[in-house]
């Protein structure tokens, strides 16, 4: 499911089977790391350039002078502070701003980096020693030795030990000459943890092994109870669902006939791209009801060439599901929306970043949902600053990021600690944290619980269920960051006892914002091209979940509310979201909705060999709404922040 912890992984895909830290710190209440000494009063300090991991005690030694350094250097704009203001009034209700987006080309002429800038940083870098080997609209990518980094950017590179290996990275903060007048945000590249792949082969694999599940199943939830085997929490259960449509979601979270997304335009991000998608998309929609694409419909924004091997941990056949998931469950949940697919050439931070980029600087989407991300220990401050840059110019032009909150519920399975996910800490994203969702037969809206599941096996003799509930398998993510400060939005709305959870005595962003459907014993039935046994490529489909399927949803449900205000943009929607809490827009989740002690749970049987029953079956007790040491409970929560969208979401936007 995942990649390495440096590279961005797939946050949902739950088969069936199985900061910135200097701009905008005042604006949203993000904390900035106290300044480094960079040893002369002449530099300013890139904050969060070391890492947390570069620790006296793991410190092995400088790293060799002619060692070789990769590095990015973001420009800060011509007003980094403005922009996280701006970002934040438009985005705001409350604001006199609120709604008074800027085009593409105006946020750049007004927040944007100068030629001057680009000109001096460049400069400088050069005569440090470095070799500038390209120029973006918000780096430069340069080359050197480490004595020429050292030298730029007045630091000693040392070699620690992380975990098992060992990587570089600065002795203290890294800095840039005062002289450049804060033209420099960040660099990136200074430790060399990975966060690149090489260039050596660009023909991407065929898909992934092929997946069915089987039978039996529930056509909706209850439908088909597995009234033979043994009962559990006090009655007998049902088999899970085959997989919920489109049509089933959109009567869940209140979309009526005239509610499609028609003049709206939502991205996915995700890293490489499936070169069936076209077919499989237009396949799974005249099978299962959905309407039919109209030309440019589907469109996609590819690289030019991808940052792949055969052995990469990137495992870019498994994203080819990432696409064909988000893709059918923004076309089943708003028909009529228009669909921009942005591939990055591969699952790095770096090139994920530029994926955002493209979306921004060339104003691709109203909205653009991202079912990636990774622990937020691993995301070092230097590449949050990036992230945020490129949020905030979202903002700034009305566009909103949303992103998958994790399938690792609070991380101590996963990691050992506590935390949340990134990108999606970020308090200029909304963060979708995922749900079990029982729809009834007439696709309307029965109940939902926190996504978080136990498995217990059937018992040899058929005769119980072992161990109930069983162990943790998966759930959704969330929590309380540790990197970020409690944004404005949250403030009366997040109770102290989450925000204050890791300091005690400063509030801190918590996530989810906002939940969808995420459970794969509850989840979307996909279409997908996969390889057979036979080595044949064939059309097949299955149930998924994840947060990766609640982000999308979610994403479309915005598309519908972007159609229902007259297709004024909705940007940054995290203020617009708490501004309704505790009204009749959301399901309030809480995982026990039929009353005190009354649990649930879902019956699976599952093919061992994942494909058909001739390795035999695997029968299994899925429990609901256990997902790790989150809860939802009433009011806002960790598990499913303000709650899913009901019927009277959508009607709050009507104009």
């Amino acid at each position: 499911m995942s990649s390495s912890r440096s590279r961005k992984r797939r946050t949902g895909l739950a088969l069936a089977a199985s900061l910135p830290l200097v701009a905008g710190a005042l604006a949203m209440g993000i904390p900035t790391v106290a300044q480094a000494d960079t040893g002369s009063a002449s530099r300013d300090a890139l904050t969060g350039t070391k890492p947390a991991w570069a620790t006296a005690k793991a410190d092995k030694g400088t790293t060799a002078d002619s060692s070789k350094v990769s590095a990015r250097v973001y420009f800060a704009g011509r007003d980094a502070a403005g922009l996280a203001a701006y970002a934040k009034a438009v985005s705001d209700p409350s604001s006199a701003l609120y709604g008074k987006f800027l085009t593409a080309k105006q946020a750049d002429a007004r927040f944007g980096t100068t030629k001057q800038q680009v000109a001096e940083v460049t400069s400088w870098l050069k005569s440090s020693g470095l070799t500038v080997t390209g120029t973006a609209s918000h780096y430069v990518t340069v080359t050197g030795d480490v004595a020429a980094a050292e030298k730029a950017f007045s630091t000693s590179l040392h070699n620690y030990q992380k975990g098992s290996k060992t990587y570089r990275a600065p002795s203290k903060t890294a800095s840039a000459p005062a002289s450049l007048n804060g033209a420099v945000l960040t660099v990136t590249g200074l430790d060399n943890a990975p966060h690149v792949v090489k260039h050596d082969d660009t023909t991407l694999p065929d898909p992934s092994a092929v997946f069915k599940n089987s039978g039996p199943f529930s056509s909706y939830y209850g439908s088909n109870t597995a009234s033979s085997l043994p009962s559990a929490y006090g009655s007998k259960q049902p088999y899970a669902v085959k997989g919920y449509t489109g049509t089933q979601l959109r009567g869940a979270y209140g979309a009526t006939e005239g509610n499609t997304g028609k003049g709206v335009t939502v991205a996915i991000t995700d890293a490489f791209a499936s070169p069936y998608i076209a077919k499989d998309a237009k396949t799974y929609a005249a099978k299962n009801g959905d309407a039919a694409y109209s030309k440019g419909q589907l469109t996609q924004v590819l690289p030019s060439s991808y940052q792949y091997t055969g052995a990469d941990e990137c495992d870019a056949a498994g994203w080819y599901g990432e696409e064909t998931l988000d893709v059918e469950a923004v076309h089943g949940v708003a028909p009529k929306a228009d669909i921009t697919y942005v591939g990055a050439s591969s699952c790095t931070d770096n090139d994920l970043l530029d994926a955002l980029s493209k979306v921004v600087d060339n104003r691709l989407a109203d909205i653009v949902t991202n079912s990636w991300g990774e622990a937020e220990q691993y995301d070092t401050p230097d590449l949050a600053a990036a992230y945020d840059q490129i949020f905030q110019q979202g903002a700034v032009e009305g566009i909103g990021f949303y992103f998958s909150s994790g399938d690792n519920g609070d991380e101590l399975a996963n990691t050992g600690v506590k935390q949340v996910d990134a990108p999606a800490n970020s308090p200029w994203v909304t963060a979708v944290g995922g749900t079990s969702l029982a729809v009834g037969k007439s696709n309307t809206y029965n109940w939902e619980t926190s996504w978080g599941t136990t498995k217990s096996l059937l018992s040899s003799d058929g005769s119980s269920w072992a161990s109930l509930p069983g162990t943790y398998s998966y759930g959704g993510g969330g929590g309380t960051s540790k990197i970020y400060d409690q944004p404005f939005y949250q403030r009366g709305v997040v109770p102290d006892s989450l925000a204050l959870a890791n300091r005690g005595h400063t509030k801190q962003r918590v996530v989810p914002d906002v939940s969808a459907v995420g459970d794969p014993q509850t989840g979307f039935l996909v279409g997908q091209s996969q390889t057979f046994p036979d080595g044949s490529i064939q059309y097949s489909e299955y149930r998924i979940g994840g947060t990766s399927l609640a982000s999308p949803v979610f994403a479309a449900i915005q598309a519908l509310a972007q159609q229902a205000q007259g297709g004024v943009p909705i940007g940054f929607a995290n203020p617009s979201i708490y501004n309704k809490y505790g009204t009749a827009a959301y399901h309030d989740v809480t995982d026990f909705p039929l009353g005190a002690g009354k649990r649930f749970a879902v019956v699976r049987v599952d093919y061992a060999n994942g494909f058909d029953a001739s390795g035999g079956t695997i029968t299994s007790l899925r429990s609901l709404g256990r997902d790790s040491s989150l809860s939802a409970v009433v009011g806002y929560d960790d598990a499913t922040g303000v709650g899913s969208p009901a019927n009277g979401y959508l009607k709050s936007f009507a104009r």
